[in-house]
């Protein structure tokens, strides 16, 4: 059950930052491992924006998708994504942004587990190192958008 978290600090507007972590269809450009992305459905309402959308990630040839519902609670500015279907058991990730004097801090957190057991075990291992090569690559793409 791989979990693990990271703050950043960017020199960017906490708005664009938000729309830049809702633009899912831009992530394979970026983000490693992540090879496809697609979103299914948007339903924008007065306080959430929520989205349906598929990843695939990995490396060929070993490669899965799943099927998350991410929605963004705009009056808390909060992103808040859960797997619907795939090969996670769960999965849980949260997106916070604190606006300050000309950066915003960035928190983010994944708790999920993989329905393969060895795949699992594997993930747990290196999990926080991943995630900060994920986080690294949304800094450096952020900070140039």
């Amino acid at each position: 059950m791989p979990k693990a978290s990271v703050t950043r600090l960017i020199e960017r507007d906490k708005k664009t930052l938000i729309n830049f972590v809702l633009d899912i269809e831009k992530y394979p450009e970026f983000i490693p491992f992540c090879i496809n992305s697609k979103v299914h459905d948007v339903n924008e309402e007065e306080d959430f924006i929520k989205i349906i959308a598929d990843l695939t990630i990995g490396k060929k040839p070993f490669t899965d998708t799943y099927k998350s519902d991410v929605k963004y609670d705009k009056k808390n500015d909060h992103i808040h994504v859960t797997n619907i279907d795939g090969p996670l058991n769960y999965l849980e990730n949260n997106w916070k942004f604190v606006e300050k004097e000309n950066f915003t801090e960035v928190h983010f957190d994944v708790d999920f587990e993989i329905k393969n057991k060895f795949l699992n075990i594997i993930m747990t291992k290196s999990f926080q190192y991943g995630l900060n090569k994920i986080a690294d690559a949304f800094q450096k793409r952020a900070e140039n958008i």
